[in-house]
Formats: structure tokens, C-alpha cells, sequence
């Protein structure tokens, strides 16, 4: 019998002589709406504050230098919202538009939903929210439960993240679970990013199961998605000041006696079932367990400080993907570095004080366009315990030359014109040559052969990964674009990858963008009338 995730992982794959199944041509008129809702649920309208309110700048929280905890009401939940999952911009081509959010998603289609679990707060009632990123609101699910308050210590609250594949299957067929994992883990980061702004701390559960979040936000619940595309239960995340924690199981148990209110909407007419999605869900399902402490790396360095000191609200809403590079701009060598840096698990500082693991995830780089750099492949390991298996991996005949501040654990593997390998190996996007840099993010793929949940979790590893390579991209006055598209063995085989110990699960790029002068750019809530386009 066979391995239904390591199925799915090569059936998924991008070849040379074939992409991986997809829907072929596009059903425009099946276009999955990008907002779900819950019909007959109140709503509550959070404001847009976060300029009034925040004063802190990026480069300080990158660092981890975090304000004090703003208070933990309602008027600072939106806050939270407002910087990492609501919308961040409208754009508009000859009467056509469509939203752009702070959190990036594959083809913009945005999978992702988010759920808020509060006890009671100022401002708002203890229970379950839906967030509508459309209209900067909270649905109520749940509210008035004055005993789940009692669950929870400290002053904290929770977030659950969620999937709908359909969204990106209608559009990417089978590669689609791919790309909602990365959109996972950007949303993770995002929060994370959004929380740090406001002095709060952020920590993935770990041992929550899926069937606990499910239960908690009523995605169990069958006649409220009667008619609707459902959602798979993906994380649960606490936010709040040092010492927040909850009773989770205690919380699980009281969801089934609560008063649930709404029905989900239904996004398409039709909905096309991908049968190999359907078998890795049901693979790399979670159950509840106790996990181990994670050993970090010791004696990481701080990230260096980037081009541009900008206010940490400014920049989560300026990024964007960039649709192409123009291939002439360099990047100097202090600005990479500090990238680089910024992209190890730092003590304190975000996105990676809510990531409860140790690296599993290392980058191999095309070095094109920095200043000082030879143009070539280089290895990046974000724990410098994984050299020695990664050096068995690799070609026996790469250099393996330490280059670069001697803090950061960056190797040279071949000194070399790369352009049109990394063009080649990104489906021959030229936005993979035309960058300063671009990579491939290599995981530790045999943890997902023990534990297959952890499948997911390599995906959302690239993804944080993929969110702050976008901030930093921004901060150093460039810009980024994750790329899902790539040809996965051609890339191993370009490494000298064999087997399945290591595998390339997302490439990303960052360079000098070329701007799109035919759109119009909005205020993301000023124009009402844009949003419910697409």
C-alpha cells in the first residue's frame, strides 16, 4: 500500500515534459467568490486605527524590540486584523477591480480563513467571530458564553486559521494544497508581524488537533455548510501578553452546548472534486498530542538594520508581489545580508517567536544581481547543525565556501551565470533571472515521511519564510513574489538532490519591480462600492 502524502507530493510535481493535472482552461463564470460569510450572524465593525494608534517602526520589532502591550480590548483586536489580514489596497483596469490584503495568497485567490476565540474583553463578548476581511468586520458565531471567559489565563485570546481548497483548485487543480499551506503559513506570519506592532506575543498550539479546531469555530457543524464549500481546520494560534494561556480542551468541550448562529455561504455554483487533495487531507490529518520542547539554534544574530527605517503599519500594508523585475537593479550586499539575518529564528523577535519548531527549512540561492557577491549558487542554512547532512546531500563537488559576515551560516556552492537555471527550474518565469536574487526553500521532507502532519507544516514553514522575505524585500526598497510554479526534480537534480530526504517546496524572488502604470490604486474601505467586485 502505498504513501498517500508521498503520492500526492509526486503526482503534484511540475515536470519538463508535463505540469502537474490542473482544470485546463478556466471557468470564469465558476470563479469561486473571495469572501466567505455567515448569513444571519451580527456583525461588529472594527475601525481602522492602526495609524492613530501605533508608532512603532519595522525595523524594531524585526529585532525584537516590542512596545509595551497595547490594552487587549476590542478597538485593538481590529488593529491586529486591520495589519495582517485585511485588505491593504483596491486595484482597477478599465472598470475591473479587485482587493489586495496584507497577507499575500497564490494568484491572489486567498483560501484563508480567520476566526477569532475571545473571552470577554472590553468592547466585545466572550464567544467565536468569523473576520470578514471585506468589510473589516467580526460575524458572531458564538457570543454571550460567560463561562468560556473562565478558560482562558491571562490576558490572551485566540486565532483560528483555516482552509478552502476549492478557492485555489478552481484555478490550480491538484498543485492547489500546495499552495493553501503556503498561504497558511503566510497568514501565520502576518499575524504574528501584526501582534508583535501592538506588544503582544504569538504561539502557535502546537498540540491541537484538527478535529479540536473544528470543533471550537463550528466547522463540524453540518447544516451550517449545508450548501457551502467546507473549510479544513489548519491552526490554532494564541496572541496576548507574556504568561496568556488557555484550558483548550476545557474550551473543545464547551463548543458543543453553545447557541451557533449563521449558515456559511456557497461560493461557487459548481464545485469540481480533486480526489488526490481529498486523499492527502485525509492523510496528513492531526490528532491532539503533547509535543517536545523544539531545540533552537543557539547564538543567532540580531538582523541588521535595513535601507529604509519605515513605521511597521506603513510597510504591512505597502506589500505587494511583484508581476516582474527589470533586471538592471543591484542590491548591495549589506541590504542581502540583513535579509538573510532577518530570516533566522531570532529570540523574541517575529514572525518566528510563534513558530514552535527548529529549522526545518534552508535556501538554496541564485545570486544574480548583488553588489559584491559573485553571481552563483549559495546555500543559506537557518540552523547550522544541518550542514553535515546537507553537505552528504548535495553534489560531492560544490565548493562549500563560508562567505559573508561570519555570523550567518551562507555557503558558496558554484561561482556561475545562473540566470537561465533559475528561469528554467521557475517554469521559465523570467522574473526568476531578471531578480537580484532568487531561491528555493529546501525542507527536511523524512519528518513528513514519520509524521505526516507535519507535511503541511514544511509548507508552513516556507510560508513564514515567504512573508518575511515580502517585508524585508520592501524594507530594503526592492520588492518580492513568491513563485509556485517550478519544476520540483529539476531543481533537485540541478542541487544534486536524490531520493526524497530533501525536497523544494517554495521558490520566491526579490529584485527591482517594474510597475503596472495601467492600474489604479484605492484606499482598501474608502470606496465601498469596490467591494464586493471580482
Amino acid at each position: 500500500m502505498g504513501n498517500p502524502m508521498r503520492d500526492y507530493h509526486e503526482r503534484s510535481k511540475h515536470r519538463l515534459d508535463r505540469y502537474a493535472p490542473g482544470p485546463g482552461v478556466l471557468d470564469w463564470a465558476n470563479q469561486p467568490y473571495p469572501w466567505r460569510t455567515y448569513d444571519g450572524t451580527p456583525r461588529l465593525p472594527f475601525l481602522l486605527a492602526a495609524d492613530d494608534a501605533l508608532a512603532v517602526r519595522y525595523n524594531d520589532l524585526r529585532r525584537g524590540a516590542l512596545p509595551g502591550p497595547a490594552p487587549l480590548d476590542f478597538r485593538h483586536l481590529g488593529i491586529l486584523f486591520e495589519l495582517s489580514l485585511a485588505l491593504s489596497a483596491w486595484k482597477e483596469y478599465r472598470g475591473t477591480g479587485w482587493a489586495l490584503r496584507c497577507n499575500p495568497s497564490s494568484g491572489n485567490l486567498h483560501p484563508t480563513e480567520a476566526y477569532l476565540i475571545t473571552p470577554g474583553l472590553p468592547g466585545i463578548d466572550p464567544g467565536v467571530y468569523h473576520y470578514l476581511s471585506r468589510d473589516h468586520v467580526v460575524e458572531q458565531r458564538v457570543a454571550g458564553e460567560d463561562a468560556w471567559t473562565g478558560e482562558f489565563r491571562g490576558n490572551g485570546i485566540l486565532v483560528a486559521l483555516s482552509s478552502i481548497y476549492w478557492r485555489e483548485a478552481w484555478k490550480y487543480g491538484m498543485r492547489a494544497y500546495r499552495y493553501c499551506q503556503h498561504d497558511c503559513g503566510h497568514a501565520i506570519a502576518a499575524l504574528a508581524y501584526a501582534a508583535a506592532a501592538l506588544g503582544w506575543q504569538t504561539r502557535v498550539m502546537d498540540g491541537a488537533a484538527d478535529d479540536d479546531i473544528a470543533k471550537l469555530v463550528g466547522l463540524d457543524r453540518d447544516a451550517d455548510f449545508a450548501h457551502a464549500e467546507r473549510e479544513a481546520p489548519d491552526v490554532l494560534i494564541l496572541i496576548g501578553e507574556p504568561g496568556a494561556a488557555v484550558e483548550l480542551e476545557r474550551l473543545v468541550a464547551r463548543a458543543d452546548g453553545c447557541a451557533w448562529r449563521g449558515r456559511a455561504n456557497r461560493l461557487s455554483d459548481e464545485h469540481v472534486a480533486w480526489r488526490d487533495i481529498d486523499l492527502v487531507h485525509a492523510a496528513a490529518h492531526k490528532a491532539r498530542h503533547w509535543p517536545a520542547a523544539a531545540k533552537l539554534p543557539a547564538g543567532l544574530p540580531e538582523a541588521g538594520a535595513p535601507r529604509l527605517d519605515l513605521p511597521a503599519a506603513a510597510l504591512f500594508r505597502q506589500r505587494r508581489s511583484a508581476v516582474a523585475f527589470d533586471g538592471v537593479t543591484h542590491m548591495p550586499a549589506e541590504a542581502f545580508f540583513a535579509v538573510l539575518a532577518a530570516l533566522l529564528p531570532g529570540a523574541g523577535a517575529p514572525p518566528w517567536s510563534a513558530w514552535p519548531r527548529a529549522p526545518a527549512v534552508h535556501l538554496a540561492l541564485f545570486v544574480h544581481r548583488v553588489d559584491g557577491l559573485a553571481s552563483g549558487l549559495y546555500l543559506f542554512l537557518r540552523d547550522p547543525a544541518a550542514l553535515s547532512e546537507l553537505q552528504r546531500a548535495l553534489r560531492p563537488d560544490w565548493l562549500w565556501q563560508k562567505f559573508g559576515p561570519p555570523h550567518l551560516p551562507l555557503y558558496l556552492l558554484l561561482p556561475a551565470d545562473l540566470r537561465q537555471a533559475a528561469q528554467l527550474v521557475s517554469c521559465h518565469q523570467e522574473i526568476a533571472a531578471d531578480s537580484c536574487f532568487a531561491l528555493g526553500m529546501l525542507a527536511h521532507f523524512t519528518l513528513a515521511e514519520h509524521e505526516p502532519w507535519r507535511y503541511r507544516e514544511l509548507f508552513w514553514e516556507c510560508g513564514i519564510i515567504g512573508q518575511a522575505l515580502y517585508l524585508e524585500a520592501e524594507a530594503a526598497g526592492l520588492r518580492g513574489t513568491g513563485i509556485g510554479c517550478f519544476f520540483d526534480d529539476e531543481m533537485h537534480q540541478l542541487l544534486g538532490l536524490r531520493g526524497h530526504d530533501w525536497q523544494s517546496l517554495y521558490h520566491f524572488a526579490v529584485g527591482g519591480p517594474v510597475e503596472d502604470v495601467r492600474l489604479t490604486t484605492f484606499p482598501p474601505y474608502a470606496i465601498s462600492s469596490r467591494r464586493g467586485a471580482l
